[in-house]
C-alpha cells in the first residue's frame, strides 16, 4: 500500500484509491500475488468489476471529488484560453476525462500506467532540478565575488575553498546497500550485537509497515547514519540540498543492485539474493558528491546564464510596464480625488448660500443665484398674458392695474 508521499501532483487521489481497493479481499489477494508485468500491462485493472458494490460508489467518489480538484486547478487556465473543462481534463492522464463521474476499469488502468511512468521520470526530475540549483549557486558566487575589489576577493575565495577542505574531511562512507554499512544501521540505530547480525531480522526490522516489501523511503531511512557523516545543517560548508542529492544516489545504487524485477520495490526474496553478492561483502568505497565529476559542465552554466539573463530582462520589461500602470492609477485617483474636492466645494457653497437666504429672508435662489418667484406668482402671470390675449384693446382691466392692484 502507497504510505509515503511519492512528490505526484495527483499523489493524494493514487493513494486513496489503492486505500478503498485494498479493502476489498478478492482484489487484494490479487494485488498480492500480481507480478510488475501484471500491473503495468493494464490486466490487474480487469478485476475491478469483481469488486464489491460499496467500493465502486467509494471510488466514483474519489473521482469526482479528483475532477472537482483539477476544475478548481485549472479555474485560472480556463478563464485565460476560453476553453470549457473538458477540453482542459484531457491534459491528465491519469483518469478518462469522457467519463468525469465513475470510477470504471480504464481509470484504474489509466492510473496504474500513469503513476508507473511519472515515478520512473521523478528521479531524472530530481537530478535536473539539483542541476539547476547547483548552477545558480555557482552562478552568484562568481557575481558576488565580481562586486568586490580584489583584496577582498582573494580572501573571499580563500575562505571558501577552506570551507570546502573542511567539508572533505570526514569518516568514511561506506557504500550504501553493503554489510559494513547495515551492521552499522543494525549496531549503532537498533542496538544489536554486530555479531549477530541477520539480514532476514533486519529486513523485517525496517519493514516499517509490515507490507513485506522495503519501498523506496524505508531504504532512504537506512542511510541517515552515512549521510551524517558528510553532513551537519549547523555547518556552513554542508549544503543540505547536496545531502538530498546524495541520499538519492545511494537509493538509486541499492536499487539497481537489489531490485531484480525493477518495481521499485524490495522484497525479502530480492534482498536475501542481494547478500550473496561479492559486492555485499567486498564493495567498492563510496564516492560522494565530492569526489565525483562536477553535474554540470562550463558550457552548461553559461547557457544557463544565458537564461537567467534572458529571465532577468522579461521580469525588468514586466515590472516596468507594471510601474507604468501603477503610475497611470495614480493619475486617476489624483484626478478623481481633485472631482470629489470641487462636488464637494459647490455642495458646501450652496448649503450657506441657502442658510444665509432663510436667515436674511430673502427669497431663495438658483444655482446661478436668479431670483425664483412663487408658484401662486407664476400662475397670476400666465393668467395676464391669457387676459391681453383675448382682451386687447377692449373695456377689461389693464393687465398694470391688475398688477398695481395686487400690490
Amino acid at each position: 500500500m502507497v504510505k509515503e508521499d511519492t512528490g505526484l501532483y495527483y499523489d493524494r487521489y493514487l493513494r486513496e484509491v489503492i486505500e478503498v481497493l485494498e479493502t476489498d479481499p478478492h482484489f487484494r489477494e490479487k494485488l498480492q500475488t500480481a507480478n510488475t508485468e501484471d500491473i503495468k500491462n493494464g490486466r490487474l485493472s480487469k478485476e475491478l468489476d469483481l469488486v464489491g458494490h460499496h467500493v465502486r460508489t467509494r471510488l466514483d467518489e474519489l473521482k469526482r471529488q479528483e475532477v472537482s480538484r483539477l476544475r478548481m486547478l485549472l479555474k485560472a487556465k480556463l478563464d485565460s484560453l476560453q476553453m470549457d473543462h473538458a477540453s482542459l481534463l484531457k491534459q491528465f492522464e491519469h483518469l478518462d476525462p469522457h467519463n468525469q463521474n465513475t470510477f470504471e476499469a480504464k481509470d484504474l488502468e489509466l492510473l496504474i500506467s500513469t503513476a508507473t511512468k511519472d515515478l520512473e521520470n521523478y528521479d531524472a526530475e530530481r537530478h535536473d532540478e539539483f542541476k539547476r540549483y547547483e548552477m545558480l549557486k555557482e552562478h552568484e558566487r562568481r557575481e558576488y565575488l565580481k562586486g568586490l575589489d580584489q583584496e577582498k576577493r582573494e580572501k573571499e575565495e580563500k575562505r571558501m575553498e577552506e570551507l570546502k577542505d573542511k567539508h572533505r574531511k570526514h569518516p568514511k562512507v561506506n557504500a550504501p546497500g553493503s554489510v559494513a554499512q547495515l551492521r552499522e544501521v543494525w549496531e549503532e540505530t537498533d542496538g544489536l550485537d554486530p555479531t549477530e547480525f541477520n539480514p532476514k531480522t533486519f529486513f523485517k526490522l525496517h519493514d516499517a509497515n509490515g507490507d513485506g516489501v522495503l519501498d523506496e523511503q524505508e531504504l532512504e531511512a537506512l542511510f541517515a547514519k552515512e549521510l551524517e557523516k558528510v553532513y551537519d545543517p549547523k555547518n556552513e560548508e554542508d549544503d543540505m540540498m547536496e545531502m538530498e542529492e546524495e541520499r538519492l544516489r545511494m537509493r538509486e545504487h541499492v536499487m539497481k543492485n537489489v531490485d531484480i524485477n525493477q518495481d521499485r520495490l524490495v522484497s525479502l526474496e530480492e534482498f536475501l539474493k542481494s547478500t550473496d553478492k561479492k559486492e555485499f561483502n567486498n564493495p567498492k568505497e563510496w564516492d560522494t558528491l565530492d569526489d565525483t565529476k562536477p553535474v554540470f559542465t562550463e558550457a552548461e552554466l553559461q547557457r544557463f546564464e544565458a537564461e537567467l539573463q534572458t529571465k532577468e530582462e522579461e521580469l525588468g520589461k514586466r515590472a516596468e510596464s507594471l510601474r507604468q500602470e501603477q503610475d497611470l492609477l495614480k493619475e486617476r485617483g489624483k484626478a478623481l480625488e481633485a472631482q470629489r474636492r470641487e462636488y464637494q466645494q459647490a455642495v458646501l457653497e450652496m448649503s450657506q448660500r441657502k442658510e444665509k437666504q432663510a436667515v436674511e429672508g430673502q427669497p431663495p435662489t438658483g444655482p446661478n443665484g436668479e431670483l425664483q418667484f412663487h408658484q401662486e406668482m407664476q400662475k397670476l402671470e400666465d393668467q395676464g398674458k391669457r387676459d391681453r390675449q383675448d382682451k386687447k384693446g377692449g373695456d377689461g382691466v389693464s393687465w398694470g392695474h391688475f398688477c398695481f392692484c395686487l400690490l
